[in-house]
């Protein structure tokens, strides 16, 4: 097992944000969490990736357990989180944003993760010296794509990567995901768009107010008449 999550709580102040949530994900999977807007999916992942401490729960990834550890150490150990929003460094340039994803990692591999970036992401090798505030969000994605990969992650942590992109571009950041997974990479993705977030998953879990209601094959999921109902259109 790569990931375990045992029965996760998380609050914000007098808010029971996330329920006793467990998933798992194995090496080699992509594993997506789907759910309304508010459903605790970010919360999920920040819990996970250290930016917030749980209530209770145990998160035990490799041979570590990382519940409450601080994000910079959870980094090292190869769990990733790309944020939602984006959040790149908007006065760096595209290539110092790179650089900065790669803070944890030897210096002898720098330039050859850096290449294969900027082989997943041309767009980005074009726009290497540009102020990374001036790309377009799709780019900032990417960028922010890249900069998680810079760090080599056992575990990418993807959260809303589609959110705010126009439907071309969409289908561009997909690809690149399923052209991850072909690679070998293992990720958790969370993402409001449950289509295209089931055709690409191995395995899924449904939220809803903070409660895993649902688990299955991506497949199983695309065919539940109640999630065709709530995030399919069906």
């Amino acid at each position: 097992m790569l990931l375990s999550v045992e029965n996760l709580h998380v609050y914000y102040g007098a808010i029971h944000a996330v329920k006793d949530v467990s998933l798992h994900v194995q090496e080699g999977e992509i594993v997506t969490l789907i759910g309304a807007n508010g459903a605790g999916k970010s919360t999920v992942l920040n819990t996970i990736s250290g930016l917030l401490k749980p209530r209770s729960g145990k998160i035990q990834f490799m041979d570590h357990n990382v519940t409450g550890v601080a994000p910079n150490k959870i980094v090292q150990t190869g769990l990733v989180q790309c944020p939602e929003g984006r959040r790149v460094f908007a006065r760096m340039t595209v290539e110092e944003n790179l650089e900065m994803g790669a803070y944890t990692r030897p210096n002898g591999k720098f330039d050859e993760n850096l290449e294969h970036v900027y082989e997943l992401f041309p767009r980005l090798k074009e726009r290497r010296t540009q102020v990374s505030g001036t790309l377009s969000g799709g780019e900032q994605q990417m960028l922010a794509m890249g900069r998680a990969l810079m760090s080599e992650p056992k575990l990418l942590m993807l959260d809303e990567p589609s959110m705010g992109l126009a439907p071309l571009l969409v289908e561009q950041i997909f690809e690149i995901i399923k052209s991850l997974h072909k690679a070998g990479s293992t990720i958790l993705l969370v993402e409001q768009n449950a289509q295209m977030a089931l055709q690409v998953a191995d395995r899924a879990y449904v939220l809803e107010s903070g409660r895993i209601t649902l688990s299955g094959t991506g497949a199983e999921l695309m065919a539940s008449e109640s999630v065709k109902r709530a995030y399919l259109g069906g």
